[in-house]
């Protein structure tokens, strides 16, 4: 199955034995197995360890992104520290672009003043400045594009292709949550590692809170195992990995959706009234715009009546969230105007529903806003 909307539909049909013919992948609870015999095992020993489940879908999540091995965890938090723990000691360094989600900063800061672990910013441009930036004690390079929430978007190649050549052992990670395999495979790029928060377009219902690991080589597969073993933050058979396995099979026509929407959206929102500045990837359901400051954002959000404030994105409903008091809420100010991060920044997450009316609702919550 080499086309990936095939591996998205038929991943995990076909993984089942022949007993019963079922299309849809079995759901399988228990959290113990039993031994055949002393030190013999069915390949299945404690959920915690391997679970039936988790493994059809920790399959099928390798495949996508083109990698020799996944791990489905609890959150796309879990999934970052799960990189972080198995690859960092105290004394070590790391660098980040530094445009990210605001929850990825704050344990960034943890691992800096509890663990020691040092890291720099990178501004995602010059390539260079990346390279002088690396240091004897440099271990990973962290990667958001397109970033959250102004839309960056890094040359994985052209970082790939530097980083390396300085030093070979320095490991790139890529968090892919807003592109996704359809659009992005960042391991093809010669990325190290893959990240997903599947909370989000992976999962794409605003009903699973699920994060995901792939790892391009199986160099670091017994370190990575051992950490995941040790911390225990594997994803529950049902309410996210089964889920998540349904999921799957529709992301490739839900991206598509949620791309024409977004470029509709954008097509709109750049030439109207009371926005100043619009930002988008090219693909993809993700944008961000910033409101004029005549407009109020408080009026702007309470006269949405298809788009919802809230704090996530790509799911099937539309959503909007005002970074500066929601996800990046602990940077401080100065930090978050450096970035672009203003109060007047709305990130929208474009839904499923049909581009007319997406476009009505903002258009009236727009002009709605204008001198509250």
């Amino acid at each position: 199955m080499n086309n990936i909307e095939t591996q998205l539909v038929q991943g995990a049909n076909r993984t089942e034995d022949d007993r019963t013919g079922a299309i849809s992948p079995s759901l399988n609870f228990s959290t113990a197995f039993r031994h055949p015999g002393l030190g013999a095992s069915t390949g299945f020993d404690y959920a915690r360890v391997s679970a039936p489940t988790r493994a059809l879908l920790e399959t099928q999540l390798a495949q996508l992104e083109t990698g020799q091995k996944a791990y489905a965890v609890s959150s796309g938090m879990s999934a970052i520290q799960l990189v972080f723990q198995t690859l960092l000691q105290t004394g070590e360094h790391f660098i980040t672009s530094d445009d990210l989600y605001g929850g990825t900063f704050r344990y960034f800061g943890q691992l800096r003043d509890h663990y020691q672990i040092a890291y720099d910013t990178w501004n995602g441009a010059k390539v260079v400045d990346l390279v002088a930036q690396i240091t004897p004690k440099t271990k990973l390079i962290w990667l958001e594009t397109p970033s959250n929430p102004t839309m960056k978007v890094i040359d994985i190649q052209a970082v790939v292709a530097a980083v390396k050549a300085v030093r070979a052992d320095i490991l790139i990670a890529v968090d892919n949550t807003f592109l996704t395999p359809i659009y992005q495979q960042p391991l093809v790029d010669g990325a190290d590692i893959v990240v997903h928060s599947a909370t989000k377009y992976l999962g794409g219902h605003n009903d699973i809170l699920a994060g995901a690991v792939v790892l391009k080589n199986q160099q670091y597969v017994s370190a990575f195992d051992d950490a995941l073993i040790t911390t225990g933050q594997v994803l529950a058979p049902f309410d996210s990995c089964w889920l998540l396995i349904r999921s799957l099979k529709t992301l490739h026509v839900r991206l598509k959706t949620h791309t024409a929407n977004a470029q509709a959206v954008v097509q709109v929102l750049t030439d109207l009234p009371g926005v100043d500045r619009v930002l988008y990837p090219g693909v993809g359901g993700m944008i961000s715009f910033y409101l004029n400051a005549a407009y109020s954002v408080d009026a702007f959000l309470r006269h949405l009546t298809v788009f919802s404030f809230a704090e996530s994105l790509g799911g099937v409903e539309s959503l909007i969230t005002v970074p500066a008091v929601q996800t990046h809420h602990d940077m401080t100010a100065a930090q978050r105007e450096a970035l672009g991060i203003t109060d007047q920044l709305i990130r929208v997450s474009v839904g499923l529903e049909n581009a007319v009316d997406l476009i009505a609702d903002l258009k009236q919550a727009i002009a709605a806003s204008l001198g509250e």
